[in-house]
């Protein structure tokens, strides 16, 4: 099963590489960094590693699709540049993508940080995504490719692209919840407030499966590096 990773980058100079240094230990088939306009370092940083470099319009769900028509495996893994993934996960999608029945899936997730609540947060947000068969961006999202092909990719909206992505994914079959866990920044959620982050990301995903506009919510939810 060959498994290429796309990882979307805007102004990631300082979790890049350690992203990339932990992906290639695991000698995936292809990495494809899609760069989206940085001013900083991420450009020059992911030179230095054996992944192919690409640029696009800015926007991560049109960073994502630009990269998976760049991709040649069969099997897509949507990889945030602040996320690393554990020692098992090309076995594990392997493993699960055996079974006919599964499209695509995500991992459960960990929380790196100080804050006492963010394994409780962490928690939360892996049985939500069991229970719904929702899963985030900082889940490590994969999909059979004909499976990408057939939904249309991600819709090319501000916010919200792996939510209608995953409900997309559900609608056709089934998808597999590994447990597994990749272990992504809780810069977010450190910079923010853990409890203001909790209340804004929880009311953007109620507003978002409401029907409030994904532009409309994007004014809310400013980007963290």
């Amino acid at each position: 099963m060959k498994i290429s990773v796309v990882i979307p980058v805007l102004n990631e100079e300082k979790t890049i590489g350690t992203t990339l240094q932990a992906l290639l230990s695991l000698d995936p088939f292809e990495v494809i960094v899609v760069d989206g306009g940085s001013a900083d370092q991420s450009v020059e940083i992911c030179r230095r590693f054996d992944a192919k470099l690409e640029r696009s319009e800015r926007g991560r769900a049109h960073q994502m699709n630009h990269g998976a028509r760049q991709a040649s495996g069969d099997v897509l893994l949507f990889l945030h540049a602040d996320t690393r993934l554990p020692r098992s996960a090309l076995a594990d999608i392997a493993v699960a993508l055996r079974e006919p029945r599964y499209l695509g899936g995500r991992f459960d997730v960990e929380l790196e940080g100080r804050h006492w609540m963010l394994k409780i947060i962490a928690a939360l947000i892996n049985l939500r995504s069991r229970a719904t068969k929702i899963g985030t961006g900082d889940q490590a999202l994969f999909v059979r490719r004909e499976v990408f092909e057939r939904i249309g990719g991600f819709q090319e909206i501000p916010l919200m692209e792996d939510v209608a992505f995953c409900c997309a994914l559900k609608r056709l079959g089934d998808v597999a919840c590994l447990r597994s866990r990749v272990v992504t920044s809780a810069r977010r959620w450190e910079n923010d407030g853990v409890w203001r982050t909790i209340f804004r990301m929880w009311s953007l995903k109620s507003l978002y499966l409401a029907g409030v506009s994904p532009a409309r919510l994007k004014t809310f939810y400013a980007d963290t590096r």
